[in-house]
């Protein structure tokens, strides 16, 4: 029999990095000023691990693919539409924010909660997958979070390739600094895969899937229920955008070491 796995992808959606993104303080927190109004995308890397899940269950037969959204249902929707071309998956639908202000504990403890509430998920064979870094929030915690609330403890981040073998275990390529690569072996399932771009090209549409995978996903998007963010660990005092600060002096002749000095006390202002 050959490998069989349940994975699990976690993504959201994120604001069109297109769009000009103002925050300010709201009642209830900071928000992206229109956030509402402005046009969604899939979290870029998320959609790389999703297109990374999706084929791997092509390569190994009888596995299956979720991918687990917190976000505003009415938003989701529209962004599925396009979504669901690209891979066959089942969604499911936590119904809350998304914004890049949500803290990341309590992101990780709604997504746990909601992937504990699959139905017919094999934690056995279960591997999580998700962004390595996020669009709208890149604090790179959520993952480790949820694996850990899973129990599960392996757990790799900044991939970009892995192979299963024969036997079910699976060689990682995972980044690490200066241009090379962790190469890791774990026995098999279960695991946490924190992908960066992957080594895959983005899917072309195919409205054959998109169709198949609306015909569940929208059953899903309907029922789906409102997600618990109320905890109070994380509370911003003020929100703003970084101010640009160009200061330039032209000096003929300046020791090395005075310039150093200089650059020095100008980072330490």
């Amino acid at each position: 029999m050959g490998n069989v796995f349940h994975i699990v992808v976690c993504g959201s959606i994120v604001p069109d990095p297109l769009q000009t993104l103002t925050p300010q303080v709201g009642p209830t927190g900071p928000v992206l000023q229109n956030e509402m109004m402005l046009p969604a995308v899939l979290d870029p890397w998320a959609g790389h691990a999703l297109y990374e899940a999706a084929n791997l269950a092509k390569n190994n037969p009888g596995s299956q693919v979720w991918l687990v959204a917190l976000g505003p249902k009415a938003k989701l929707q529209q962004v599925m539409m396009a979504v669901s071309q690209k891979a066959p998956f089942q969604l499911v639908v936590a119904d809350g924010s998304a914004s890049g202000f949500t803290d990341a504990f309590e992101t990780a403890r709604v997504l746990a909660a909601t992937i504990d509430g699959i139905a017919g998920l094999d934690k056995s064979k279960l591997l999580l997958f998700g962004g390595w870094q996020s669009a709208s929030r890149g604090s790179g915690a959520v993952m480790q979070m949820v694996g850990e609330r899973l129990g599960v403890t392996e757990q790799f981040q900044g991939v970009d390739k892995i192979t299963v073998g024969a036997d079910g275990s699976i060689e990682v390529m995972e980044r690490v600094e200066g241009g090379a690569y962790l190469k890791s072996v774990v026995d098999g399932a279960p695991a946490v895969m924190g992908w960066a771009t992957g080594e895959l090209p983005e899917p072309p549409n195919n409205p054959q899937i998109g169709m198949q995978n609306m015909q569940k996903n929208m059953p899903a998007l309907m029922q789906a229920k409102p997600a618990d963010l109320s905890g109070a660990s994380l509370r911003f005092e003020t929100v703003q955008v970084p101010q640009q600060r160009r200061q330039t002096r032209v000096v003929k002749d300046a020791p090395l070491e005075e310039m150093a000095r200089e650059i020095v006390e100008w980072l330490k202002a």
